[in-house]
């Protein structure tokens, strides 16, 4: 069977990932210039790609750098921060033998470490003793990276999830001890706008004016076109202009829905590609997600799928509260729909864009979008 090159992992091969090459060489002169940057964009639009990819150009220019990433999506307290950052710089000294050196900066912890079966990266434990271990043992895998015999870029994907620790400033500590580091450069990323530019816009917190922001925005569509047009040719298969476009219209150039739809085509099309083929694509993927979202409009008021199902229908909208859009989808009152707006932004249903002069509001999930739109 042909491989599928529409790949819906982050990141594998450069041949497989499509243009960011501007954002991928502003971001490495940036860092080799001693910057820090702060990386936004929406879910699944490539930021996580984009810095693999950067850490693979890094690492064929650059042999005196290492590279460290840690996704702290799941993370909840400074506990579980510490033991991704020690287990992102344990998989990378691994294969550099080092590891050993590494649990001696940490002091008298003695880290435990296990290796999973079937990746076989390795898995840390630590136990301390008191809340001042922790602070001691984040503190102590900075100076080791400090201390690093290479120059290191280390990337915190998420990194918004901080102000969900409870029990400790989590801002002001890693500032503390990020601040006085020269051989270590950062990536701070995340997906939620308006938390990551109050991290690092507002002069009362401790990031303020702290780092470089470089906005991820969706690829550019011409480029697009001919990255899928090329990627089907080049793997055995044929597809015309305007099924391509189609596809991307569809699925509104948002990165992980376009190739979740180009990665169902492939596999289900003979060689030659129709937009019959895709429209019986497009089916497979909504009924695929049917439970789901069935699941989700239980766990939501009447009143919340009501808008969410109103916004599919209009794709986008400016002003969710106007009294137009309400009455044409009999939404309640104006001070309703606001509250309904707020709690479905926090939930990451809806997603707020801003072009620099108004808000637009859509459904965050691009397939539930396009279920509701029918419904």
């Amino acid at each position: 069977m042909q491989p599928n090159p529409f790949i819906l992992e982050p990141y594998r091969s450069k041949e497989l990932f499509c243009d960011r090459e501007s954002e991928t060489e502003q971001i490495i002169d940036y860092l080799n210039n001693g910057r820090n940057i702060t990386l936004i964009s929406p879910r699944r639009l490539g930021k996580t790609g984009l810095i693999y990819r950067i850490f693979e150009e890094i690492r064929e220019r650059q042999n005196d750098t290492d590279t460290f990433y840690l996704d702290i999506s799941s993370s909840q307290s400074l506990e579980d921060f510490i033991k991704l950052l020690a287990e992102s710089v344990a998989r990378v000294l691994k294969q550099q033998n080092k590891i050993s050196s590494f649990f001696k900066a940490l002091g008298g912890l003695r880290p435990l470490i296990s290796y999973d079966a079937l990746t076989g990266a390795p898995e840390i434990s630590i136990t301390y003793r008191n809340d001042n271990d922790k602070t001691l043992t984040l503190k102590g895998i900075f100076q080791y990276l400090e201390k690093h015999d290479k120059k290191v870029v280390l990337a915190i994907d998420e990194f918004q999830q901080i102000r969900e620790y409870e029990a400790v400033n989590m801002e002001a500590l890693l500032r503390t001890y990020i601040q006085p580091l020269h051989n270590v450069r950062f990536i701070f990323c995340g997906s939620k706008k308006h938390t990551m530019t109050d991290i690092f816009s507002n002069a009362k917190k401790p990031f303020y004016e702290s780092t470089t922001f470089v906005p991820l925005g969706k690829l550019d569509v011409d480029v697009y076109e001919k990255f899928i047009t090329n990627l089907f040719r080049t793997n055995g298969k044929k597809i015309d202009s305007e099924s391509v476009e189609h596809i991307i219209d569809w699925t509104w150039d948002h990165t992980f829905y376009t190739q979740t739809l180009c990665n169902e085509v492939f596999f289900r099309s003979a060689e030659n590609i129709t937009i019959t083929d895709i429209l019986e694509a497009e089916r497979r993927i909504l009924d695929a997600n049917r439970d789901r979202f069935l699941e989700l409009q239980r766990l939501l008021t009447v009143a919340q799928w009501k808008l969410l199902k109103a916004i599919a229908k209009e794709g986008s909208i400016q002003h969710p509260t106007s009294s137009s859009f309400i009455q044409k989808y009999h939404l309640g009152s104006g001070a309703a729909v606001s509250k309904n707006v707020k709690s479905l932004v926090e939930k990451e249903l809806i997603l707020v864009e801003n072009d620099g002069s108004k808000d637009t509001y859509c459904v965050y999930n691009v397939f539930l979008s396009r279920y509701l739109e029918k419904d």
